[in-house]
């Protein structure tokens, strides 16, 4: 076990506690603006769907169930833009970043293998490449990686940490040369239904992949559309072959949602208003932080999407954690996301009305 343990980063969370403690000293208390962990409740329909299912006594399937795949399918074709999207395309998840951590392992990638990723990015792609033994790449544009030996790449728009949209065009010509180079391309675009100042467009859209989803999957999550990260709700879409590899994986690893979710799961993707509801209160809550880090002499960069504000007051990170840890605030320094981000801070909007309130009046 140590083994394995060696391979990996320390866990980055871990180096921000110190800091919490401070923040959590302010008189008022913490404004935890870190993690980005969902606040608001639970949607009332998809609480009672929950419990419907609840008697649920028997295994569920690692396929889900056909009214699961109904519910994805439908969610595809009507949100995505994936117009040939059936069955054989989906396969639920337990939550995505189990998805994305054991996924080169499960493509059965290791030693002489290569995965590449964006070079600010979500932690565990690297955590993925490194349990399996892969080799770890980042890019700024992936087309200029040398194709030799990548076997999975990585994209993620709208992006974590920035909130960078990759547009339409950019998405066609990445997606083309994947295809060229017999590179499988994971698109996790768990963010994309908070898009903000763009319009953020999945892989598997007819515009992009022509219809065919051959090399192709998308990961989705409903934790934060939907408020459902206690839940562990997500699933991939797209090439028939790497998702019927992959079910037949997880069936003799039992990677199994639980039946009462799965039910949840199609209510969640059935219904629209609870998504427009929260929607409106995370931008409510993003404009609140915009203007308010802006007049503290803050500077924003992309941030056109997802849940989080890149900025920067162009110093190292962590003095701008130290300095809004005074103000009983607690951010994610840039440098988790990379060495790119070592002059940022991710902020995020999904504490409730009344803390970030509090943030705006402590910044003012």
């Amino acid at each position: 076990m140590a083994a394995v343990s060696a391979r990996l980063p320390v866990f980055p969370w871990d180096k921000l506690e110190p800091y919490k403690k401070t923040a959590a000293a302010h008189p008022d208390g913490i404004v935890d603006l870190s993690v980005g962990t969902p606040v608001d409740p639970v949607p009332q329909l998809i609480q009672d769907a929950l419990v419907a299912a609840a008697d649920s006594p028997g295994y569920p399937t690692v396929w889900g169930t056909p009214a699961l795949r109904d519910a994805i399918t439908g969610w595809l074709r009507g949100r995505l833009g994936a117009s040939a999207a059936g069955h054989r395309n989906v396969l639920p998840v337990v939550g995505s970043k189990e998805l994305v951590a054991w996924l080169p392992t499960q493509l059965g990638l290791g030693a002489g293998d290569k995965v590449a990723y964006p070079r600010l990015a979500y932690p565990t792609y690297e955590v993925g490449a490194r349990l399996c033994g892969a080799e770890a790449l980042v890019y700024d544009d992936p087309t200029e990686l040398d194709p030799a030996g990548l076997k999975l790449l990585w994209l993620n728009s709208p992006s974590n940490p920035t909130g960078k949209v990759i547009p339409k065009d950019e998405l066609v010509r990445i997606v083309a040369w994947a295809r060229e180079h017999g590179i499988l391309v994971f698109s996790d675009e768990c963010y994309l239904e908070l898009g903000w100042e763009a319009e953020p467009v999945s892989v598997l859209h007819d515009d992009v992949c022509g219809g065919s989803y051959e090399g192709l999957v998308a990961v989705h999550s409903l934790s934060k559309r939907s408020n459902l990260a206690g839940y562990r709700a997500a699933f991939i879409a797209g090439d028939a072959d790497v998702l019927g590899e992959l079910l037949e994986i997880r069936k003799h690893g039992g990677m199994m949602t639980p039946a009462p979710v799965q039910a949840a799961t199609v209510a969640a993707l059935g219904d629209d208003a609870h998504v427009e509801e929260q929607r409106a209160r995370y931008a409510a809550r993003r404009e609140a932080l915009r203007t308010a880090l802006e007049a503290h002499g803050f500077r924003i960069e992309h941030s056109e999407a997802s849940l989080y504000l890149w900025v920067t007051r162009d110093e190292p990170c962590w003095d701008t954690v130290a300095h809004l840890a005074a103000l009983g605030i607690l951010v994610a320094p840039g440098d988790f996301y990379g060495e790119a981000g070592a002059q940022y801070v991710r902020v995020a909007f999904t504490a409730t009305d009344e803390r970030v309130a509090a943030a705006v009046k402590r910044l003012a």
